[in-house]
């Protein structure tokens, strides 16, 4: 049985602001704030590998296989280079997705736009090679992808909204730290076999 784990490519976040108390006050702006060694950046989500690999399936019509699909797509990722650590400012804390999470908001380096915008090149080559015609529509519509809207925001997530907080908060200018890229749950890939 296949763990259910979400894959994603992700940056962690090493320090917040130049001492623990920095980021322990977005406390005041949140109903539950995450815990400081979880934290990090989405650069792409993946989801549930078995889910991704049902998608590509069912949006080629069994074209191509669930087996073929797992193996190509865990091999790309295995393949991906490496964005190396950076640094990055937060001044805004908005609400994410439903709304049920507030993120801050981060200014990233031009490169690590120009490395996100290359993952997602690199995912369009992927899908084209997994045979999945209509790629932009696919990436759009994949439950697994979960793809809300076509631009990416650097954020982090840091708490549950307030119910009465509506919107985004100005916050005092912090100072971000973000290690290299990795993938979030690897552990669980399947080993790569031939595809």
């Amino acid at each position: 049985m296949q763990t259910i784990a979400r894959i994603t490519v992700e940056v962690p976040v090493l320090a917040i602001g130049s001492s623990p108390s920095d980021y322990e006050q977005l406390g005041g702006y949140v109903d539950a704030l995450r815990r400081r060694p979880g934290l990090h950046m989405t650069l792409l989500h993946i989801g549930v590998l078995a889910e991704f690999a049902r998608d590509v399936v069912e949006w080629t019509r069994g074209v191509t296989t669930s087996e073929v699909a797992t193996a190509r797509t865990v091999a790309w990722l295995q393949g991906l280079p490496a964005l190396e650590s950076f640094s990055g400012t937060a001044e805004t804390l908005v609400a994410l997705g439903g709304g049920g999470v507030f993120g801050l908001v981060v200014d990233v380096p031009q490169h690590v736009r120009t490395y996100q915008v290359s993952l997602v090149q690199a995912l369009h080559e992927l899908l084209d090679g997994l045979l999945v015609d209509n790629v932009d529509d696919f990436i759009l519509s994949s439950p697994a992808l979960g793809f809300r809207y076509p631009h990416w925001t650097p954020h982090v997530a840091v708490g549950r909204r307030r119910a009465h907080d509506r919107g985004s908060r100005e916050i005092q200018p912090l100072a971000l730290e973000f290690g290299p890229s990795r993938i979030r749950n690897r552990q669980f890939l399947p080993a790569l076999g031939s595809a």
